[in-house]
């Protein structure tokens, strides 16, 4: 099994979300993040003022799916999210080692 991080704009996770559940992703952890890579920041104005605005706000999509999925679920990802411009985001994938459903005590592909 594989967990799929993938960061991106905030306005694209419904398409994001959309995109993986046509592949049959049932579960996902979604968390509003904030971090900066090669965009960096940005200015802003507030009240006249212009400051500069270190980390970006984005959403980290995780999914943990099965290793033969992972091509299709990192393909439909980038897809959804891809705008073209730079800031559009990352996609992670790291192994899994082991997965307990905690209601039943289940483990492994079928905990997920």
């Amino acid at each position: 099994m594989k967990k799929v991080e993938i960061i991106t704009r905030t306005f694209k996770l419904d398409e994001v979300k959309e995109a993986l559940a046509d592949l049959g992703i049932k579960g996902m952890t979604v968390t509003e993040v904030k971090g900066f890579g090669r965009q960096g920041g940005h200015k802003e104005v507030y009240r006249g003022a212009e400051y500069q605005v270190d980390f970006v706000s984005k959403v980290k999509i995780e999914v943990v799916v099965q290793d033969e999925t992972v091509a299709q679920v990192v393909a439909a990802a980038t897809e959804a999210a891809q705008t073209g411009q730079v800031g559009d985001g990352k996609i992670f994938v790291l192994p899994v080692d082991e997965v307990v459903r905690i209601r039943t005590g289940e483990t492994g592909d079928g905990a997920v």
